[in-house]
């Protein structure tokens, strides 16, 4: 079992398996996810993903157009509050039930994509004798 997945190093499927662990740590998350500010600005998690890596990228042309539009409309939104140095009002913010992923299963879609085509393209064919 490796920690590293497609995105980089991570610990969460083995704290998700331990129920024990998981109900220390998921406490702390919670906490976290709202001290880190950007359900305030009416983001959600995915909107965080770095977009200049190129799996990004391809993730994000696979967006339907309801999605493409809602992530803008999400940044245009956080850009003004961050211009009024202000936080949305909280009728405004992005609820817990709402942040859900939305761009990782592509973003991990374009990875196996990628790996799949990366042995396909060095694969060594042998000669039978």
């Amino acid at each position: 079992m490796t920690i590293f997945g497609p995105l980089g190093p991570s610990l969460a499927s083995s704290i998700k398996a331990n129920r024990g662990i998981y109900k220390w740590v998921k406490p702390f998350a919670d906490w976290y996810a709202g001290v880190a500010g950007y359900r305030k600005i009416g983001l959600r998690y995915d909107d965080l993903l770095v977009e200049e890596r190129p799996d990004v990228q391809r993730a994000l042309g696979r967006l339907t157009d309801r999605e493409a539009y809602d992530r803008a409309f999400r940044f245009k939104r956080a850009s003004q509050a961050s211009i009024v140095h202000d936080d949305l009002p909280k009728a405004q913010w992005t609820p817990v039930a709402e942040d859900k992923r939305y761009l990782k299963p592509h973003v991990l879609n374009v990875v196996a994509e990628d790996e799949e085509r990366r042995v396909w393209d060095t694969i060594a064919v042998q000669r039978k004798k």
